[in-house]
């Protein structure tokens, strides 16, 4: 990898330092209680030396540049909060205050970046805020910088894409045990801050685990062209759904002559797919915004400035830079089916594509997030799904099944667990793991199955260019050494529950239905809140809650509640009978066809499952 790219090349480390203004020394975050929510001492380590023999040196330099950190000053008027956070903070200047742009992830470290802006460029009220897409790492720590009320009466414009309060329900709430679990696998959260451990994602060092907020936009950009004055700043939107997030924008500035690429615009090649699991990403459209934004901006702009990474300078590079990053999308794009329509299914594709060397030797489209060989599967997924053609695939044996068969038929778990120790012995790492990962699930107890599985899942993360496929090898191999160990989502779920629409919340309600539970089961009920003023219906049949917006005539029951009272029930704070006759709870009709309905749910799963063992 040291002889492949130029990675003594000091362009990206000038630009990444270009504007420094102020840190904190040193930089530790911690919540009310003292817990730590952000700290560059993790890091500290990593600064002025060469690479460790367990770090790909590739990752060792962008990991190097997503350590500077501070208040940087992209241009008068434009500064950015870098690696405070996963995501960057920006704050324009606005004619009375600031214009904040994604206030991060955690409300601890959104607070502190605001702190020293203010600390430093004098303290100005916050008076509008911007979230560019829907990903948490981009609106949670909003809470730090305005108040629900403030949004809800407008004195402070929040502006967002269309549908960002649905996606960003639908990632963190409807599928949020899930995406919880995989990401601490892809960003390493219960890895060590070691050479041998979590060095970086790619995109920034990690997440910050503090306080989580939700607070709902008032302004829509719906539309590429849009124009809004913002406490006197023009924005240009160009609105890009369906690239990076499923609800995203970028803009352009003109009195600045700046460019704004949200995500869409990185220092890497990001995910078509993410690894943690979200909806597979249109690479053709996100090319094609791209372009878009070159043909409309390109032109006039002299810097571009991001939600992640550092910016580019001056309109010859902007130009070189915006054209890459869209032919990573697109090349990406067009090579899968090209190999696709001669035969190739996806783990075929993702052996055998390669990118031109233009893309290839340039840091800006390297894989430190998002890799070639897994984004090439993701467009596969987007047209053809996830079966590849061939019959053995359509109805395969489950993992466990699959893999009592191969160990009975390559003679025994110690058999295959010396196969797996030869081909370790030799280099040959990914077939150490396939077979070893058959003789853990034959039998999770073989300690020297598990650690063999362990040790190969450690040389593909040591040798990973990519910060998730690092974090995910290395902690599949601190799953199998030392057990389950997860990242309580508790606080975070309850914080998004209490600011989720409501139609969403019972979305995400009927995902805990135990069909058992509710087998036999017809029972209708009404919800009227008191805070919202809405009204629902629940039907209970088939195993299957369905809800509909209106109260029915004939309901078995009518509940009367408010929508945090609700959260704490559906989440086991509270029973119904804790509730009734308190705060506004009444049940008029059955209560115990109320119990059948609210009986047949089970709670919300927050405990780490297995991934790595059966």
């Amino acid at each position: 990898m040291s002889k492949q790219l130029p990675l003594d090349d000091a362009q990206d480390f000038s630009d990444a330092r270009r504007g420094f203004i102020a840190t904190r020394t040193p930089l530790v975050i911690t919540r009310e209680d003292g817990s730590v929510v952000w700290s560059d001492k993790d890091y500290a380590w990593q600064n002025d030396k060469s690479a460790p023999d367990s770090v790909n040196p590739s990752l060792w330099r962008q990991a190097q540049l997503n350590n500077i950190h501070g208040l940087f000053r992209v241009k008068e008027g434009i500064y950015q909060v870098r690696g405070f956070d996963l995501a960057n903070m920006t704050l324009i200047e606005g004619s009375n205050g600031w214009i904040v742009v994604d206030p991060l992830t955690a409300v601890e470290t959104a607070e502190a970046a605001l702190k020293l802006a203010n600390d430093t460029l004098g303290k100005r009220p916050v008076t509008a805020v911007l979230y560019t897409h829907s990903h948490i790492d981009h609106f949670a720590g909003a809470a730090a910088v305005v108040s629900q009320a403030d949004a809800d009466s407008g004195a402070v414009p929040v502006v967002a894409p269309a549908h960002f309060t649905r996606e960003a329900v639908s990632e963190n709430v409807i599928a949020g045990a899930v995406m919880t679990r995989r990401a601490s696998y892809m960003y390493g959260m219960t890895l060590p801050r070691t050479a041998t451990g979590h060095v970086d994602t790619g995109l920034g060092k990690q997440p910050g685990q503090g306080t989580t907020s939700l607070i709902k936009p008032n302004t829509v950009v719906n539309r590429t062209g849009q124009t809004l004055t913002i406490d006197g700043v023009e924005f240009v939107f160009q609105y890009t759904p369906e690239s990076e997030a499923p609800a995203e924008f970028m803009f352009f500035l003109p009195q600045y002559a700046a460019f704004c690429g949200a995500e869409v615009l990185s220092r890497n090649f990001h995910n078509i797919y993410t690894l943690r699991g979200a909806k597979v990403r249109d690479a053709l459209k996100w090319a094609g915004y791209i372009d878009e934004a070159l043909v409309r901006f390109g032109s006039q702009t002299e810097i571009v400035f991001n939600s992640h990474h550092w910016p580019v300078f001056g309109n010859d590079a902007v130009r070189d830079y915006i054209k890459k990053q869209r032919d990573i999308y697109r090349y990406t794009h067009d090579q899968t089916l090209r190999l696709a329509s001669q035969g190739l299914t996806p783990n075929e594709i993702a052996a055998s594509i390669t990118l031109p060397e233009s893309l290839r030797n340039n840091f800006a489209t390297r894989g430190y997030y998002g890799t070639l060989k897994h984004n090439a599967k993701a467009v596969y997924q987007h047209y053809f799904g996830w079966y590849d053609g061939n019959p053995v695939n359509l109805d395969p044996l489950p993992p466990e099944a699959e893999a009592n068969r191969y160990v009975e038929a390559m003679g025994g778990i110690d058999a295959v667990v010396e196969k797996a120790r030869n081909a370790y012995t030799s280099g040959d790492f990914q077939w150490a793991a396939q077979l070893a990962h058959h003789a853990v699930f034959a039998d999770a107890s073989h300690q020297d199955a598990r650690i063999m599985l362990a040790q190969a899942y450690e040389q593909l993360g040591y040798q990973a260019e990519s910060g998730p496929w690092r974090d995910v090898y290395l902690s599949g191999a601190n799953e199998l050494r030392n057990g389950l160990q997860g990242v309580d989502m508790r606080e975070s779920a309850g914080a998004l529950l209490r600011s989720v629409p409501l139609d969403l919340f019972f979305v995400a309600m009927a995902t805990n239905v135990d069909p058992e539970s509710a087998a036999g089961k017809v029972v209708t009920v009404n919800f009227r809140f008191t805070d919202t003023g809405d009204d629902f219906t629940l039907m209970l049949e088939n195993s299957v809650l369905n809800h509909r917006q209106g109260l029915a005539a004939e309901a078995d029951a009518t509940l009367t509640l408010t929508q945090e009272l609700l959260v704490r029930l559906i989440s086991g704070q509270a029973s119904l009978k804790d509730l009734v006759g308190k705060d506004g709870v009444s049940v008029e009709g059955s209560f115990i066809r109320l119990g059948q309905l609210l009986g047949s749910l089970g709670l919300p799963n927050f405990d780490p499952f297995p991934m790595t063992t059966p």
